[in-house]
């Protein structure tokens, strides 16, 4: 399987498998000994404000071309959008083709050098970078001895996991698996933690809209 093939079954739903986590707004949040703060992150990833050093680097766009968004996920429209994710697979540890869900040994957290990218479609075509992600998979990090999920300034990420009982596939395809946003590039309402930020819009996308029109 190339390399291409790989991404689209290990993107195709990035982020759409966020919900609201418990991180609110008006919270702070500290960084724990030794981890970068809120500024280090944005001077190291700046250059990837402009979308082709990102793709220079290594990072792929979601095959799909999604831009997405909490009511493609079932929630309330008024949370607001992600965006259109861009990846590293090398980062993600994705290294063989799913069975049957998409699966890596990631254990990356390093958000000086974040797995995923975010960025917002402008109306002239352009894309802003909004925010940075990493994911690391629930098997392989309780495989390194770690006991709970992985943290970012005291915050547990997101664990995204199944729910049979549902339409919705909450991991899309994805084994169960651990997730952080960080806004740093767009203010969040909702909380610089947050999966789903309300000042983000995916109206100037001119892509696919939702995950049924490539079933």
């Amino acid at each position: 399987m190339s390399w291409n093939q790989l991404s689209l079954l290990a993107v195709a739903c990035l982020g759409l498998a966020a919900i609201v986590g418990p991180v609110q707004a008006g919270q702070t949040h500290k960084p724990a000994p030794g981890e970068p703060t809120l500024d280090d992150v944005r001077r190291a990833t700046d250059r990837f404000r402009d979308v082709n050093v990102a793709i220079a680097a290594g990072y792929l766009r979601d095959p799909f071309d999604l831009c997405d968004s909490a009511d493609m996920m079932g929630q309330p429209a008024a949370l607001g959008a992600m965006g259109i994710h861009y990846f590293r697979p090398d980062l993600l540890g994705i290294s063989a083709p799913p069975s049957p869900r998409v699966n890596g040994d990631s254990v990356h957290t390093d958000f000086l050098n974040p797995s995923i990218l975010i960025y917002e479609p402008q109306a002239d075509g352009s894309l802003e970078l909004v925010a940075v992600e990493n994911l690391v998979f629930i098997k392989a990090w309780t495989r390194r001895g770690h006991a709970n999920p992985p943290s970012f300034h005291g915050v547990e990420y997101d664990r995204m996991v199944d729910d049979p009982t549902t339409p919705v596939d909450e991991a899309h395809m994805f084994e169960p698996h651990y997730d952080r946003h960080v806004w740093i590039y767009r203010d969040n309402p909702n909380g610089v933690f947050a999966p789903f930020n309300p000042a983000v819009t995916c109206d100037h996308h001119t892509g696919a809209r939702s995950h049924a029109a490539h079933q």
